[in-house]
């Protein structure tokens, strides 16, 4: 697999040269300023393109290109900001980027409850907690008829924490699960993300899923003609937030998706890290099964508890076993190179990483990190991961 590296722009702590180091050859961006639904240029990809080439390095998969909430809800300018992404697509392709990563979670993007969960080596992972974020939900946003969408003893936990926090207390897990990750996502007071929840009220699973796949019919077969590969990324995490449908969470909502939209270009970004959140995801099998649309990787592990949460463990520990499903993709890159397919390299990167050694100084001095993007837990993440898929190779018959 190509080793990538997500870098979100010349304001990223971690820089090109970092990269390098790291032993990263492609990298992973996209135009991070223009974050709000109006179209990329191609001058616009080029000059980024041109700042990563310079450091000798590749732009290897755009993630994302972001869908707007018009798109997903089909209301209001959506045709619009459908030519938009268009033109989005085609100035990369333009441009030369070839893959795409996009999702189509609604409101919330990437959600955590805890962005400092110390684990017994002193570092820090990512952790998505049940009941706080049941607690922020149905007694901090007071959204309504939250109660309903959860049995009594998580509620009565969830009731429990909230009345032992204070204002502070409050105000950090609000800012863990509404303030804007990575990458220029937008950011939401609490009325503000009422607000956009309220927009998605009665839009079932069903009317989501349908809003995709007319999206996918539009633009999939544009990225075709052009020779652009889409990889649709999984809910993170894969199961509802604030009652909002999630339509890309389980091995049924792929097979949905693929066969709905059945052409190369539209396929996945298989995070592991996503789809691992879930006991009923077999990371491996997925792979196996989807293995010949599987566009891009994100290689991450959790593990998982019994009311829900997880948290973001190292990558070769968690619940998946990243051995096997590494297995599985290397089997998926040998057929391609057998069939003569141009795209036989996967693109991968290592997805988050442990907050480690000086990143923690960094944080603490209150210098910017990127939540699950510090520079030296990718490194090791990326580190170890290069090591099985090494051994994949040599030890695995062709």
């Amino acid at each position: 697999m190509e080793q990538c590296w997500r870098w979100f722009g010349p304001e990223d702590p971690v820089t090109l040269d970092h990269v390098k180091q790291a032993g990263a050859s492609g990298i992973v961006t996209a135009l991070h300023h223009i974050y709000d639904g109006r179209a990329w240029t191609l001058e616009d990809v080029l000059e980024r393109k041109a700042i990563i080439e310079k450091a000798g390095l590749r732009w290897s998969v755009c993630e994302s290109i972001p869908v707007p909430s018009e798109i997903k809800l089909r209301s209001g300018a959506y045709r619009e900001k459908i030519d938009a992404w268009k033109t989005s697509l085609t100035s990369l392709a333009k441009g030369g980027v070839n893959v795409i990563c996009y999702n189509f979670m609604p409101v919330v993007d990437w959600t955590r409850t805890d962005l400092m969960f110390r684990r017994p080596t002193g570092g820090y992972a990512l952790r998505f907690d049940m009941p706080d974020f049941v607690a922020y939900d149905a007694f901090v946003l007071k959204r309504k008829n939250a109660a309903a969408g959860y049995d009594a003893a998580l509620l009565a936990e969830a009731e429990r924490r909230v009345k032992a926090m204070d204002e502070a207390a409050i105000t950090r897990l609000e800012k863990n699960i509404i303030a804007g990750l990575p990458g220029g996502e937008d950011s939401y007071s609490r009325e503000g993300i009422a607000r956009q929840i309220a927009r998605f009220d009665g839009l079932g699973d069903a009317e989501m899923r349908d809003h995709l796949i007319e999206f996918l019919k539009e633009v999939a077969p544009l990225a075709e003609e052009l020779g652009v590969r889409l990889g649709i990324h999984a809910d993170d995490p894969p199961f509802s937030l604030f009652g909002l449908p999630r339509v890309v969470s389980t091995s049924t909502d792929v097979r949905t998706i693929l066969s709905a939209v059945d052409i190369p270009a539209s396929g996945l970004t298989l995070c592991s890290g996503s789809y691992g959140a879930r006991a009923d995801n077999d990371l491996p099998a997925i792979a196996e099964e989807f293995g010949s649309r599987v566009h891009f990787v994100h290689l991450r592990n959790v593990t998982r508890e019994a009311d829900g949460s997880f948290f973001e463990d190292d990558h070769l520990a968690g619940s998946t076993d990243m051995v096997k499903l590494i297995v599985a993709l290397t089997r998926e890159e040998r057929r391609r190179r057998a069939e003569g397919r141009a795209d036989a390299e996967i693109p991968m990167r290592p997805d988050h990483g442990h907050l480690l050694v000086d990143d923690i100084t960094k944080v603490e001095a209150g210098m910017r990190v990127n939540p699950g993007y510090s520079c030296i837990g990718r490194l090791k993440g990326l580190a170890e991961l290069r090591g099985v898929m090494a051994a994949v190779d040599q030890l695995i018959p062709a």
